[in-house]
Formats: structure tokens, C-alpha cells, sequence
């Protein structure tokens, strides 16, 4: 196992990569379209300011018949006060002491650099959730993870949704991003709808600069943002947004991102409105467009049942989990000593 500088990273490294997150996927969430190779570097490599990614390679040398390059992988992103792992493990290294290796690496690390907590997002239903428990992690956040076929949209029915909001109103959509004026009255709207639960590991942009930066980041990693926001005539404010992003990595399949409306402007069915406007754009923007998926903690009833009427589906539950570095270092390194191989191995994305 070696640190892995993933910018100097060469091609064939980034090809074997991609064959091992495939991998995983096909054995773990086989409804999921596979990534491609499209930005995946730059996925991995474009940071916010004041983020970090560490990342280390497991090789099989030499590869064998029927063997992998890459059989396991780990980076940890630091930002603010916790390290953020993403460990991939090939199913056909699993069960070896692979993932315990990889965590324990990445973990030393974190506990070097400093921070205290590690957290890991860990897809339901998956051998991620045995693994970690096992680790001492703790589970933290709950959400669902829902996913709309555009293929069973009904556009008629879909565009009355999206002429639905209240009289004083103006929907708009933005792809790209958002003109600079809008900036600051965006970033308002976020921080004053704080009160929606949100898990550490994504946290959203509530100041301007950080906006503009997040919206440039996006585009550096290959992912455009698509915005709708409602304008409220009275005040020039904005009242609600939806963001949704396409990635190059698998562009079937977009990522909604943050709906919110902000708390004086609730009950005039600006969610459902933007969130249909967004649905209607995309259809001509993106034409390769096949699914939208979206997360949503599990007590946020409201969003569930607009997402519900627009014909999202429950997918998946996806899991925040965290543990104090140190005591995860310890723990790790006692196990290493009694048994250099260590239990199963297994990953989390």
C-alpha cells in the first residue's frame, strides 16, 4: 500500500481505478448507472478552499490471472473538524483484512493531521454496514435516498405543477450557476432555512464567497449546477431554491442537491413548483438525462411527499456514520497485534 498522489496519478491507474468503483457498484447497488472516466481525476483532486484530500492505493503485484491492479483504495477529506473517509474495496478482495488495512491507514493519518472525529457515508444494505459497526462507529444521520425515472414522468401533468405557485411570485432557472447580483440573496435564503436538518458530511453554503466558490468547484470537477429559484416580486428576495447537478462521471443520473424554502414564504407551493420547473428544464438541457436521484432525512415529511407526488421513489437509506480517531487508532492497532490479517474487510461510499 502506498500515499497516492492522485493529480500525478497515470492513466492506466486511473482506468484500473475505475474498473474497481465499478466493481463495487455492480456488486452493491446494481440498479446504479457505472461511472466513466470522464473528470473522474478531477473528481477526486478539486477541492474547496481550505479542504485536503489524502489518498493511498492497495496494488496486487504481480496481477495475476483473473486479478486486479487496484484492489483496494482510500482517500479521507479534511474539512472543518472532521476527516471524511471513502474506503473502495473489489468484492473479490473482500474478506482479506483489506478494508481494516485501508481504514487503519487513512486513520493514523487523521489522528496526525490533528482532528478528532472521522465520519463515513455508508449506503443501507450494503456489507459497509456490518464492517464499520464492527470498527466502533456510530451511526449519526439517517436519510432516504429516493430516484425518479424520467421515462414515467408525466409532462403534461408535471408543467400545471410547475404554473402552480402563488400569485407575487417569479420561478427562474439559471444553468450554469448564478448571475453575481443574486449571489448574496441567495446565500440569505440558505442561512435563514437552517432549521432543515442537514447531515456534517455535505454541509451546504450559507456565505456568498463560499457559494461562488462551491459553484466554481462544481464546474472544476465536471459537474454542472442547474438552479431554480423563486423571486419574491415585493421584496426582490429570494424566497425558495433547488439546485440539481449533472456529473460527467455518470451523466444519466443527476444529484438533487439543496431544496429549500425560506420560512416566511412557506405555503404557497413554491417546492413543488420549483422542483417541477427544474424537472422540465433539464429535459431539454440534458437530454441524456434518464433519472434524478435525491436524498431526504427521514422526519422531513414535507419534502418526501412533494417528492412522492413528482414520482421520486424510495431507493435506499444512506447512513452518516463517525468515530473519535484516537480510540478508532487504538482499537485498530490492539487487532493488528493479535492478528496481523484482521477480520473482513469492506467498503463504503
Amino acid at each position: 500500500m502506498r500515499e497516492w498522489d492522485l493529480r500525478a496519478a497515470s492513466s492506466a491507474e486511473m482506468v484500473s481505478l475505475l474498473d474497481t468503483l465499478n466493481a463495487v457498484l455492480a456488486a452493491d447497488l446494481p440498479q446504479d448507472p457505472p461511472w466513466q472516466g470522464s473528470f473522474l481525476r478531477e473528481y477526486l483532486t478539486e477541492m474547496m478552499p481550505g479542504e485536503r484530500r489524502i489518498a493511498w492505493v492497495a496494488e496486487a503485484d504481480p496481477v495475476g490471472p483473473g486479478g486486479v491492479a487496484t484492489p483496494g483504495m482510500v482517500n479521507v477529506l479534511l474539512l472543518g473538524s472532521i476527516g471524511v473517509l471513502e474506503v473502495l474495496v473489489h468484492p473479490s478482495a473482500r474478506r482479506s483484512g483489506l478494508g481494516r488495512e485501508l481504514v487503519l491507514t487513512a486513520a493514523r493519518r487523521v489522528y496526525q493531521e490533528g482532528f478528532q472525529t472521522i465520519g463515513v457515508e455508508v449506503v443501507g444494505d450494503t456489507p459497509a454496514v456490518t464492517f464499520f459497526q464492527s470498527l466502533g462507529f456510530t451511526r449519526e444521520y439517517v436519510e432516504t435516498r429516493s430516484v425518479l425515472d424520467l421515462a414515467g414522468v408525466d409532462w403534461a401533468e408535471l408543467g400545471r405543477t410547475a404554473d402552480g405557485v402563488s400569485p407575487g411570485y417569479d420561478v427562474q432557472f439559471h444553468p450554469g450557476g448564478l448571475p453575481d447580483q443574486l449571489i448574496d440573496a441567495y446565500a440569505r435564503a440558505k442561512a435563514e432555512a437552517r432549521d432543515v436538518e442537514e447531515g456534517e458530511l455535505r454541509p451546504s453554503s450559507y456565505d456568498p464567497q463560499r457559494l461562488r466558490d462551491s459553484l466554481d468547484c462544481l464546474h472544476r470537477r465536471g459537474m454542472t449546477p442547474y438552479i431554480v429559484l423563486a423571486l419574491h416580486r415585493q421584496t426582490g428576495e429570494v424566497a425558495g431554491l433547488t439546485e440539481v447537478v449533472v456529473p460527467a462521471q455518470h451523466p444519466t443520473r443527476a444529484d438533487q442537491y439543496d431544496t429549500i424554502v425560506v420560512p416566511a414564504h412557506r405555503g404557497h407551493d413554491i417546492d413543488r413548483a420549483m422542483k417541477a420547473r427544474m424537472l422540465l428544464e433539464l429535459r431539454s438541457a440534458e437530454p441524456a438525462l434518464t433519472e434524478v436521484q435525491t436524498w431526504n432525512a427521514q422526519d422531513n415529511e414535507a419534502m418526501l411527499k412533494v417528492n412522492a407526488e413528482l414520482g421520486y421513489r424510495p431507493d435506499r437509506e444512506w447512513y452518516e456514520y463517525s468515530v473519535d480517531v484516537a480510540e478508532l487508532v487504538h482499537r485498530l492497532d490492539a487487532t493488528a497485534k493479535i492478528s496481523p490479517s484482521g477480520p473482513s474487510g469492506d467498503r463504503a461510499r
